[in-house]
This record gives structure tokens, sequence and C-alpha cells, in this order.
């Protein structure tokens, strides 16, 4: 499933990898809100295929992805840290 948020002139890939579980989802809420408050433009993308989490070697979830890099794995990153990932 894919949401996208064009908010501004940049666009940022954001990958929330993980089996869909109530953690994935919330990451993937605080994702959501992060490219809202920073008003950028964003493809969220959910990854809940079991061989492509395999692919990339995750081995906790949720795992968050921004641009291809691995940014958390294992756990939840706030919405504050999130924004601060994506003005790195």
């Amino acid at each position: 499933m894919k949401k996208c948020l064009s908010l501004g002139d940049t666009v940022t890939k954001i990958e929330i990898v993980g089996t869909g579980c109530a953690k994935c989802k919330r990451l993937f809420a605080n994702a959501e809100q992060a490219v809202k408050e920073l008003k950028i433009a964003a493809d969220v993308i959910k990854v809940d295929d079991i061989d492509e989490i395999v692919n990339r070697g995750i081995m906790l979830t949720p795992a968050l992805f921004i641009n291809g890099k691995v940014r958390a794995e294992g756990r939840i990153p706030d919405v504050n840290e999130i924004k601060m990932m994506l003005l790195e």
C-alpha cells in the first residue's frame, strides 16, 4: 500500500518495513505525521512482503527506511525523531 503526500518540492521515499503489526502501524502513522508537520513531499510506503523483509536483512520489525537507508530497526521513533531524520 502506498500513500503519497505531495506538500513540497523534493520527494522523499519513506518505507515502513514490517508484517503489519500494531507497532508497524504506529510507525507508519508517526512517519505520516512527521511528513505532514514538515510540509515535505514524501512517498510513505508499507513494505509487508516477508520475502522483501528477509532480502533487506531486517531481523527486528518495524524498520524505517528513508531514501533507501535503514534509520531505525526494532523500535518506533516518535514524530519528532523522524522529523529530525528527515531534516538531516
